[in-house]
């Protein structure tokens, strides 16, 4: 790993390495060190007159890290090297020293003196190199030495070597070559995967960039040449550089370990151990720009060396759990840590010195480059293959699921039992003609199987469905002669003309022109739809009926005329021949329809409904003894008949907020009536749809204790055919609202048929006489027999009879000699709002009091 990397550059701050050749021409001298402490600087003639001069028992000088000042004391009369060159060069392989003092002595004089340091200057080096070499003349007596005085807030390391300038420049020329090819592997590392992260956008190439670029600083920075090259006259820069470049390789080499090794996956603790190193790292990079150089540099190196050592035992660990990332990072880091140790070795004298030795760190570190290379190449490839191989699969399962999609949209556009197309699909087509040529004008035929239901409970759903399917096939075959018939769906297998709406209900379209140019291939074409089919050895009548809307008479659209076209398929003349037109005139379902239903919604939410009374006649006593309610919609501009309200109330479960209405606007009548002093009786109509409501009753009997003085006094009407709808149900709604003490009328009686035995268990106290039955009394015979049968029955049984429909008085005076108990009807009056009712009870209430009054009282007779 890059770490291996850093922990290399820092065994050559802890073991004083120097670069150096396998067989150099340098020479290592013997030196005396003189140490004083940094408050008490001494002169050169004090510091070459001390006594406290000690011999240096080690090759190189390494004080470790001391605020004191070294003063090295080295003689040069005489030596040569080994191609017999006389020394001319002094060479202080150490780049971070931040100052040195250079003083040549001749005896006790100083002929040549040098102040230089990392502290000041790249360019007041007397060599601009990146080490420091101090160039004097060749020693022309015994009694030359070299005296050295040196001072850094880092570590102490002083690697001194005497030198012939040319051997010297002649090595640094093979080294320097050997630098720049090992420099050269690490850019080309870098720029080789920054572009495939550029290309990428995966930012484990990113992390391997800044991890290497972070070494490469350091490595630069610890050999000088970044000061050289970067910022040659900023030395305050470059001491900040070497502080923060140790920690900002580790933290982006750790971040690149923990994603190459994947150790989220694989080692969730080994992961949560890394980030947290990481962040100390990375805390440690803030902190060196606030504490001093000296305290900053012992403790990068502090936290270097558990963090090198951290991800020296990761690699072995994860690939003993089998990571298989752990392979080439364990042999990376392998190369880098082996090459070290060899260098290593070689600076402490153990091995001897060869071309592998020496360079055994930098040849370590380009291994490891180029096996982590290696390693993300073929990564690379491999990611490119998954990519690959899930893009194959992925356009294989968009195949299947393009293939699935379109199996659904047919499944989606046709009927599954007879495979032609559906209402959608119909819809579709009627839509696409009307768009093509809007000027041409088209048919849309339904064709309803009237006859199936009864098919289905004969013969059983299953052999129903292969009577549709044999049922389609003709149709369609039939349809596809007609006159003017358009295809509804072409394809290379198919080719349908007749559409299915629903289990029972087909359709087609036509050109209307020249379908109704042929009437007699109308008429054929009718006949054998309603031709039986044959399924099992029986001819099945299906029953066909047909209607017919036409574009654009009857609708501009699909919805509509399929709509229009079924309105005339229920229509009693579709019913007598077979086929019928659309009319207008006959539509019950119109757009005012839905207006109205709004409206009455409205209406009984604002009160705008009223109430008006028709009142009964005592043939007994000639006195007004009870009044009907009937509900009226005065304020509507455009009339609604009674029996309409009461019709669209029931279909739209508005029956139940209009009912509860009327019954509080009853007793509020009644209140208004007991008020004027006339006690009546005031009788309310209800629907069959409230007695299924399961809290009418309850309703009724709350609501009629908020009004204890009208106990007995509210009539429910409920007429004899809506009972027998639901017999059951019926009468346990009427036995509780008898309970609640509401009297109970049986209404039109004899206009349907039911049981006797039904109503005679019925809470009734009273039989309305159906007006039918009234109407023509005085002319038909017959029916005075059947109401003079009813009242005797009905009095046997020991109900009150009432006859409505009263407008004349021969047939109040025949109902009078049947025994009849009261009447109502327009002979009296009609059906009046209150005021006005009050004002024709004040006229003729006195009137009622006699029979001659009726007969002769003004306004009684007819319609009013």
């Amino acid at each position: 790993m890059h770490l291996a990397r850093i922990l290399a550059g820092l065994l050559c701050l802890l073991l004083l390495s120097t670069p150096a050749m396998a067989y150099d021409n340098g020479q290592t001298p013997a030196m005396e060190f003189l140490r004083t402490p940094p408050g008490q600087p001494l002169s050169p003639a004090q510091a070459l007159n001390s006594n406290n001069w000690q011999p240096l028992q080690e090759q190189t000088a390494n004080f470790g890290y001391t605020f004191d000042h070294i003063w090295l004391r080295i003689p040069v009369t005489g030596p040569r090297l080994a191609d017999t060159r006389p020394v001319n060069l002094l060479e202080i392989a150490y780049p971070q020293l931040d100052t040195i003092d250079f003083y040549l002595v001749s005896g006790q004089t100083i002929t040549q003196s040098y102040h230089t340091g990392d502290h000041l200057p790249f360019a007041e080096r007397p060599v601009e190199y990146p080490y420091f070499l101090f160039p004097f003349p060749a020693a022309q007596n015994d009694n030359t030495l070299i005296l050295l005085r040196i001072e850094t807030t880092g570590a102490m390391q002083i690697p001194v070597k005497l030198w012939n300038n040319r051997s010297f420049f002649e090595h640094t020329s093979i080294e320097s070559q050997i630098h720049a090819l090992y420099y050269g592997i690490l850019l080309a590392a870098i720029w080789f995967n920054l572009f495939v992260f550029l290309a990428l956008r995966e930012r484990l190439y990113l992390l391997y960039v800044l991890s290497t670029l972070g070494y490469l600083l350091l490595v630069g920075n610890l050999n000088g040449i970044t000061y050289q090259l970067l910022w040659p006259s900023l030395p305050a820069v470059q001491n900040s550089a070497m502080l923060i470049s140790i920690p900002l390789a580790m933290v982006f080499t750790l971040l690149f370990s923990r994603d190459f090794l994947k150790l989220k996956r694989y080692s969730p603790l080994a992961d949560r151990l890394m980030l947290a190193t990481t962040g100390l790292n990375a805390l440690l990079a803030v902190a060196t720009f606030f504490i001093d150089y000296s305290s900053s540099i012992r403790l990068t190196v502090a936290l270097a060396i558990p963090t090198c050592l951290l991800l020296t035992v990761i690699g072995p660990l994860q690939w003993a759990r089998r990571n298989p990332q752990a392979v080439y990072y364990t042999l990376a880091w392998g190369a880098v840590t082996l090459g070290s140790a060899i260098t290593a070795a070689n600076k402490y004298g153990l091995i001897p010195s060869s071309f592998i030795t020496v360079y055994g760190m930098q040849i370590g570190s380009a291994l490891q480059v180029v096996l982590l290379s290696l390693a993300l190449a073929l990564r690379i490839y491999y990611e490119r293959q998954s990519k690959v191989l899930a893009q194959e699969a992925e356009i294989k399962a968009l195949a299947d699921r393009r293939t699935a999609e379109l199996k659904l949209m047919d499944q989606a556009l046709h009927n599954p039992l007879t495979g032609l197309p559906n209402r959608n699909s119909f819809e579709l087509r009627v839509n696409e003609l009307v768009r093509q040529s809007p000027g041409r004008q088209l048919g849309v035929v339904i064709v309803h199987l009237n006859n199936l239901y009864p098919i289905t409970k004969t013969l059983g759903h299953r052999n129903t469905d292969r009577i549709l399917e044999l049922a389609a096939k003709h149709f369609n075959a039939v349809i596809k002669d007609v006159a003017g018939a358009l295809p509804i769906e072409v394809t290379e297998q198919r080719r349908f003309f007749l559409a299915s709406l629903d289990p029972q209900t087909f359709a087609f379209v036509v050109e209307a022109d020249r379908a109704l140019a042929s009437p007699r291939t109308i008429m054929r074409s009718i006949d054998e739809l309603r031709y039986p089919v044959d399924f099992l050895g029986m001819q099945v009548p299906l029953a066909p009926q047909l209607g017919v809307a036409f574009y654009p008479n009857h609708g501009k659209d699909a919805n509509t005329l399929i709509r229009r076209a079924i309105i005339a398929e229920e229509s009693d003349r579709a019913r007598d021949r077979g086929i019928a037109y659309y009319k207008s005139s006959r539509d019950s379902y119109s757009a005012e329809r839905l207006t109205l239903v709004s409206d009455l919604r409205s209406a009984i939410e604002n009160h705008e409904l009223t109430l008006f009374l028709q009142p009964k006649l005592c043939l007994k006593s000639h006195r007004i003894t009870g009044f009907e309610a009937l509900i009226r919609w005065p304020r509507r501009q455009q009339p609604v008949r009674p029996d309409e309200i009461i019709s669209i109330a029931e279909q739209t479960g508005l029956i139940k907020p209009l009912t509860r209405w009327v019954l509080q606007e009853a007793l509020e009548l009644r209140t208004r009536l007991m008020k004027q002093g006339r006690e009546a009786n005031v009788a309310v109509n209800i629907s069959p749809n409230n007695l299924r409501e399961p809290d009418f009753a309850l309703f009724v009997q709350r609501l009629m204790q908020s009004y204890p003085a009208h106990a007995g006094g509210i009539t429910f009407e409920v007429t004899e055919t809506s009972m027998m709808q639901d017999p059951g149900n019926s009468l346990r709604a009427l036995n509780a609202l008898h309970a609640a003490g509401i009297p109970l009328s049986i209404d039109d009686f004899g206009s349907g048929y039911s049981s006797l035995s039904y109503i005679k268990r019925l809470p009734a106290g009273e039989i309305k006489i159906d007006r039918s039955l009234v109407t023509d009394l005085p002319e038909r015979e017959q029916d005075r027999v059947i109401v003079r049968t009813t009242i005797e029955m009905c009095h046997s049984l020991g109900y009150t009879v009432v006859a409505e429909g009263v407008e004349d008085q021969q047939t109040l005076a025949l109902l009078e000699s049947m025994g009849c108990d009261l009447i109502q009807g327009y002979y009296l009056t009609p059906p009046l709002a209150f005021t006005a009712m009050m004002q024709w009870l004040d006229e003729h209430y006195p009137a009622c009091r006699a029979r001659a009054a009726i007969d002769n009282a003004p306004g009684l007779g007819g319609q009013s």
